[in-house]
């Protein structure tokens, strides 16, 4: 049984690493309330660009069933008859404690390669987040094209979001791919999230909004349709991946806050325990040295 400077020595330790993991807690809860936000507020001004561009299309459906013409969309809408290739963008984090989420990120995007590449496509991946790259690095190096540090690391900014659909539209029009999914973790509550895919890129016209009239409005298009409808997509699209970001560090953040509130409860625990221990073994040192003062009092 170790000895009472050993429990002793391991009773404070533990109780550091319970302070420290009290600390990683809150601050992971405020992150996520701070990305929760962001993606509520950002909820409203996506369904005005998704009405937005969805009105033109709409106009554009009742000209071509009128003059029997088919518009041509823009290039972020038109999707590829039969896409062959498909680049990942496949967002984790750049530490851990965090528990399983970088596993799972990693999990879902090698199941995505497998599932494109039984299907005959073409794949790459690009990593955002050191996590995801190392596990992807093993088995599936030489379908990197590159990687960075993890968007999140200080802070979430639409800015960043801007300067990656750059490298990715500079990506996809160098390299040819046709579609553009991002891998992250779709926040749905501080105890549970999912891994999607997410095609970015074409946009699908499935995800715009059902409008089905516009009423007595009269909707004048300046410049014109076509380049509203063009500015709309853009925008739709540079949100798609700003949502995505958001979503991701909203479920980094929650996998964190669990990890960390789990780990703080397991520091409790062990703390009770050792403390058991070392007032049992203190106890029974106390004893034994009253037995023996006794004894030689008695032998006097």
């Amino acid at each position: 049984m170790a000895g009472l400077k050993e429990l002793r020595t391991r009773l404070n330790a533990v109780k550091s690493t319970k302070k420290i993991t009290t600390a990683m807690k809150l601050v992971a809860a405020a992150k996520l309330k701070k990305a929760v936000s962001a993606l509520e507020k950002n909820s409203f001004y996506a369904t005005l660009i998704k009405n937005a561009a969805a009105r033109v299309l709409l106009e554009y459906q009742k000209e071509e069933e009128l003059r029997k013409v088919k518009r041509i969309l823009p290039s972020i809408l038109r999707e590829a008859i039969n896409p062959k290739s498909y680049l990942l963008v496949v967002f984790s984090s750049e530490r851990g404690l965090c528990g399983a989420y970088n596993q799972n990120v990693a999990r879902a995007a090698v199941r995505r390669i497998k599932e494109l590449q039984k299907n005959g496509k073409n794949v790459k991946i690009v990593c955002y987040g050191k996590k995801a790259y190392d596990v992807l690095r093993k088995n599936h190096a030489e379908l990197i094209v590159y990687h960075e540090a993890s968007f999140a690391s200080g802070g979430i900014f639409y800015g960043e979001a801007v300067q990656m659909l750059e490298k990715m539209l500079n990506l996809m029009q160098t390299e040819s791919f046709d579609v553009c999914e991002v891998v992250h973790g779709r926040f749905e509550s501080a105890g549970h999230h999912e891994m999607t895919s997410l095609q970015v890129y074409p946009l699908q016209l499935e995800t715009m909004p059902d409008i089905d009239h516009v009423g007595d409005a009269y909707f004048d298009y300046k410049p014109s349709k076509e380049d509203v409808l063009e500015a709309a997509c853009h925008k739709l699209l540079l949100n798609n991946i700003y949502r995505a970001m958001l979503g991701a560090e909203a479920s980094e953040q929650s996998a964190r806050m669990l990890a960390m509130d789990n780990a703080t409860q397991n520091a409790i625990n062990m703390t009770q325990s050792l403390t058991l221990k070392y007032n049992t073994l203190r106890q029974s040192a106390i004893t034994t040295e009253l037995t023996e003062i006794i004894s030689g009092a008695e032998a006097i």
